[in-house]
């Protein structure tokens, strides 16, 4: 079953911790104010729904935050896929579930 994680800005993970992660990760940058977060939660809810074990951490960004400036996070939601602290696929501000689902294919390559 997928983990969704929602963590404030005090329970921020560090930057080491999700690189040395072994398993795939759907990194989610955004802040509860937003609009463009807001409208995104059905998008990604709907393509996390074809991958049940992915694991989705919800991050509160924000001006001052280490941990969306260590990914160079600008805009939100970004969405980062990451697998044994690699970058695997990066949307931002994604428009449709079709969107997240292809970056999400990137972990179904060999």
């Amino acid at each position: 079953m997928a983990t969704d994680n929602s963590l404030s800005p005090d329970e921020e993970p560090r930057r080491s911790t999700l690189d040395a992660l072994t398993d795939p990760i759907l990194l989610e940058f955004g802040a509860t104010w937003c609009g463009y977060c807001q409208a995104a939660q059905p998008l990604i809810a709907a393509a996390l729904e074809q991958y049940p074990d992915l694991s989705h951490m919800r991050i509160e960004d924000g001006p001052g935050r280490r941990l969306g400036r260590s990914f160079h996070v600008k805009l939100w939601p970004t969405l980062i896929l990451m697998h044994q602290g690699s970058e695997l696929a990066r949307l931002v501000r994604p428009t449709s579930s079709d969107e997240i689902i292809a970056a999400l294919a990137h972990l179904r390559q060999p």
